[in-house]
């Protein structure tokens, strides 16, 4: 099965950098991002300004990117709001949002988790009468960074009601880079019995130096082919304390080549669309990269 890679570094990627950065450049990462074999980027989100500075020129990163045939494009949509704003400018898939646990969607969403749904019910349906494709986000589907490991019945329930919504595929993310091989496994025994393989994605931190293991046991052990991950391993959530960046594309893309995966992103590519747009690595791959690059 060839490996189905999301790049979020555009989105969750930038989300945590302080520093506001120039439109332009965001529109460049993005162009280089197309080039180098992902299947899919995640481009920003339509969250209000006021939460996610960084975000607040999502519409115009979306109508100045050049699209690449083949590619892609979607953004999170967080509410009806950022729905109206989103197919503006033909946004090709959207994210909705909510957590397995109720104290984390109170700090990232302002509401519980049945509020999440009233507020996500309303833009997955809209978003399948127009026809687009949807994404279903559970955060801290392993670990909660307040309220510790989170129950695998809980996080199953909530995909199931995201399934009945029609959304496309879930993506089960390990928020706080908490999650172990042993974890992984624990949950994916419980999930696959009632999710179709197929709308399965993994979304999977650094933090804890776990991240490139839980991928290759949810490969080898289940075979699950579809990943997030983010270019340079840029990334963090501002909602979760001690959460550093996503797991590295270029990490995800080399692991997977060396277990015998068909996988077709160059991780070159990658590393080069970071550094050409001043952002830092933080990856193993980049590290070894980097040298070679300042030869080029």
């Amino acid at each position: 099965m060839k490996i189905y890679i999301t790049e979020v570094a555009p989105r969750d990627g930038l989300q945590n950098i302080k520093e506001i950065i120039e439109t332009d450049k965001k529109v460049e990462f993005v162009n280089l991002l197309s080039e180098t074999g992902v299947d899919e980027i995640e481009v920003t989100s339509f969250v209000h300004p006021k939460w996610v500075p960084q975000l607040a020129d999502a519409e115009e990163v979306f109508q100045k990117i050049k699209r690449k045939e083949g590619v892609i494009y979607s953004a999170i949509v967080p509410n009806e709001r950022g729905f109206e704003r989103a197919i503006k400018v033909k946004i090709d898939k959207i994210s909705v949002l909510t957590a397995a646990s109720d104290t984390f969607n109170r700090k990232n969403i302002n509401t519980d988790i049945e509020g999440s749904f009233e507020i996500l019910k309303p833009v997955v349906r809209n978003a399948k009468e127009m026809g687009l494709l949807v994404r279903g986000y559970i955060s801290t589907s392993f670990w909660c960074p307040y309220e510790g490991k989170i129950p695998g019945e809980r996080v199953l329930s909530l995909a199931l009601r995201l399934l009945d919504l029609g959304v496309d595929e879930i993506s089960f993310g390990d928020t706080i880079g908490r999650a172990s091989p042993k974890d992984v496994v624990e949950l994916l025994e419980l999930i696959l019995r009632e999710v179709p393989l197929d709308k399965v994605v993994l979304h999977f931190h650094a933090t804890y130096g776990m991240g490139i293991a839980n991928v290759i046991t949810a490969y080898k052990d289940f075979g699950v082919y579809r990943f997030d991950s983010s270019a340079g391993g840029l990334g963090g959530c501002p909602y979760a304390p001690g959460a550093s960046g996503n797991i590295a594309t270029e990490d995800v893309v080399f692991a997977l080549r060396e277990m015998g995966a068909e996988i077709k992103v160059d991780e070159v590519k990658v590393v080069e669309a970071v550094v050409k747009v001043g952002l830092p690595i933080n990856s193993s791959i980049g590290k070894v990269l980097l040298p070679k690059l300042s030869t080029l």
